[in-house]
């Protein structure tokens, strides 16, 4: 392939850092980067041979994922989902093996998260908490997490690595957590 350099995938630090998780036996399912925005963490772990499908309500950040999908070379699913629509899950039951939420915050989907990743299966979350607008945006406490929200919500689960605090380059407030959830894999998913 000639012409433009493949753009540099800016996938999240702490993905990166941690994305042996994804790697080191097969995931029951594929892996959802949710509210994916660009894609560049979803396109990352499909870099890494990974089965991944992208979720976002805006077909512009879907269309910018599926570029930067072609470009890197790798297939990805993507889905057009609107994750807040009230007294709806849009998430399907049991179906997951990851999960990766960045930069995105609404509660009511929580239930649903824990509910759509199987058995054995791992959530990423990083979002930011409510010591944020000190830095910038967001500012609405509706997007912010409040101290040790997010450990709470996943509390009965093997936390792998949870931070809490401030986090430099560029500076900002954020929870961090990687867990699995407990029980065993059903083995390797023929869905995907």
């Amino acid at each position: 392939m000639t012409g433009a350099p493949i753009p540099t995938l800016n996938a999240a630090a702490f993905l990166t850092e941690h994305r042996h998780l994804f790697l080191e036996r097969p995931l029951p399912g594929p892996v959802l980067d949710l509210a994916c925005g660009g894609g560049h963490n979803g396109v990352f772990l499909a870099t890494q041979g990974v089965s991944v499908v992208c979720c976002d309500r805006s077909p512009e950040a879907l269309e910018r994922t599926r570029t930067l999908a072609d470009e890197h070379q790798v297939s990805i699913r993507l889905w057009q989902a609107d994750l807040e629509g009230e007294g709806v899950n849009p998430l399907p039951v049991d179906f997951y093996g990851g999960i990766l939420v960045f930069r995105y915050l609404h509660r009511p989907l929580i239930p649903h998260l824990r509910r759509s990743l199987k058995a054995g299966g791992v959530l990423m979350y990083e979002t930011f908490t409510v010591e944020q607008p000190r830095f910038g945006k967001p500012r609405n406490p509706d997007f912010l997490l409040k101290k040790g929200e997010l450990r709470g919500w996943f509390e009965d689960w093997e936390v792998i690595d949870y931070f809490e605090g401030i986090r430099v380059k560029p500076e900002r407030a954020v929870a961090q957590i990687v867990c699995r959830k407990p029980g065993r894999s059903p083995g390797p998913s023929f869905l995907e």
